[in-house]
């Protein structure tokens, strides 16, 4: 299939796959014309691709991910050491939510008298916070 096939399959745009396959991410089989055409088995890879953005893993991780003969190997304990850092990044969330509500309907005038927010403020400066990211804004907006 060609270039504009596989875009309006995935919804990626035909710069995006050009993009993967500088990367190595994703291989044409050739050439109609001005378009590059691609395998099936494309679609596998490029599901993989949108996997391991949305689980947070980088380009070069994904890579690794899919060797250019095609057999998709993710290794378990990538998989394993993704999730942890999944869990910490909650945990840090909801300790943000819980410190967010809580200064939202404190009873204390100003939120510098808030112990609650001086914590929340404190753990920021000292980089124990995290910001939340676009894609997490974005699908909170959706």
């Amino acid at each position: 299939m060609d270039i504009t096939e596989v875009a309006k399959r995935t919804g990626l745009s035909a710069p995006t796959l050009r993009f993967y396959e500088e990367k190595g991410l994703i291989r044409s089989i050739g050439r109609h014309g001005q378009r590059r055409l691609f395998d099936a088995q494309v679609l596998e890879h490029l599901s993989v691709i949108a996997l391991g953005r949305a689980a947070g893993f980088s380009l070069d991780e994904i890579r690794a991910m899919l060797p250019l003969d095609g057999n998709i190997q993710v290794p378990r304990e990538m998989l394993l050491a993704k999730a942890d850092l999944v869990e910490r990044s909650i945990k840090q969330l909801k300790a943000v939510r819980d410190g967010l509500r809580h200064a939202a309907n404190c009873p204390e005038k100003n939120h510098l008298d808030c112990p609650t927010f001086q914590r929340l403020m404190h753990a920021a400066l000292a980089g124990k916070i995290q910001p939340l990211t676009v894609a997490a804004s974005k699908a909170k907006s959706t």
